[in-house]
């Protein structure tokens, strides 16, 4: 039994006494105790794939910070890595895979990961932090959408174009759905055992689905996307953030997922009457948060006024970034909690 449900009614569609509050990117380098356990181990991965060491980092920003949710520690990357194409995270570059999706032959090798034998680190992790969250609040579960997936394993490190992975949609078409398909029944079985560990809620990142055209996006990322949310229990919210994708919510209107969410170009005025049925969650600018207490109040206030009193999971449009003062994020959940209180009242 949960003693706090409040984005598992927003998400539902259900009045809430308050507009719930987390922030992507909440466990993590904003937070002193995790940069003293980071300092101690190899790296990131060591963290990651270490069920007790990212139980304990999940649960750092419910004891800072007060959020109503956690989310549990991981990376999107892990997924091509249980398929097969390992990953290095390196330091101030960010992630690097040293082989790369380029022929069919890749794509064939590229096994549909069984979750408990590839992936099983992380469905312990959830487990781990289950325990030890003893029902304070819920846990989301997350995995990248697929085409952002797919533009890691083809360019092999971040970009700011991915013409190596945008090409092959122009190129070679079948060769990107081959790899789509294998991506979305690996995320389709890997987010299934994470709701069997624990999770109570279910986000799909699309980090780079601003850079592709729509009609693009539509063929080769919602289609898919559509597909995990559909197969997941019906008792089990679904949230989709896509970055950049602006254009597609009314796409998204026909998801069977519960919660959009917002990055901080987007007006909810604009977008709540396309998705009227649905949550919406955002989308503070992260850079907002290096306001002064005073600013980060109004910018917070503001933004609650552009979503309204319900349907409303309150976030930044964006993770939060990793020199942002834990003081400011603090001002900002703070301001969440007491002001939309008042407009309940």
């Amino acid at each position: 039994m949960l003693k706090n449900d409040l984005i598992l009614r927003a998400a539902r569609g259900e009045d809430t006494e308050r507009t719930p509050v987390w922030l992507m990117r909440q466990a993590g380098r904003i937070l002193p105790e995790y940069r003293a356990l980071r300092a101690r181990l190899s790296g990131f991965k060591e963290l990651v794939e270490t069920p007790d060491l990212a139980a304990e980092v999940t649960i750092q920003p419910i004891d800072a910070l007060d959020v109503d949710a956690a989310i549990i520690f991981s990376d999107i990357l892990v997924v091509p890595e249980a398929m097969g194409l390992t990953y290095e995270m390196v330091e101030a570059r960010g992630p690097l895979f040293p082989e790369t999706i380029k022929t069919a032959h890749d794509v064939e090798r590229m096994r549909i990961a069984d979750p408990e034998e590839h992936l099983g680190y992380v469905l312990e992790a959830i487990r781990v932090t289950k325990r030890a969250l003893n029902g304070r609040v819920p846990l989301i579960g997350f995995a990248g959408a697929p085409w952002t997936i797919l533009a890691y394993m083809v360019e092999g490190h971040g970009s700011k174009t991915f013409s190596k992975a945008r090409r092959m949609l122009y190129a070679e078409p079948e060769l990107a759905h081959a790899l789509l398909r294998k991506i979305t029944a690996t995320t389709i079985a890997y987010l299934k055992a994470q709701v069997e560990a624990g999770a109570n809620i279910i986000q799909v990142f699309d980090s780079w689905a601003g850079i592709l055209p729509p009609a693009h996006y539509q063929e080769f990322s919602t289609r898919y996307i559509a597909e995990i949310c559909a197969a997941m229990p019906a008792d089990i919210p679904v949230t989709v953030f896509a970055k950049g994708a602006f254009w597609a919510v009314e796409e998204f209107a026909q998801l069977p997922c519960r919660t959009i969410g917002l990055d901080w170009n987007q007006d909810p005025r604009a977008v709540r009457p396309l998705v009227s049925d649905k949550t919406l969650q955002g989308n503070l600018d992260p850079c907002a948060l290096y306001g002064s207490p005073e600013q980060v109040r109004a910018a917070t206030i503001a933004m609650l006024d552009r979503f309204g009193p319900q349907r409303h999971i309150a976030n930044l449009g964006h993770g939060v970034y990793p020199d942002t003062n834990p003081d400011n994020v603090k001002v900002f959940i703070n301001t969440v909690k007491e002001y939309s209180a008042t407009l309940r009242a």
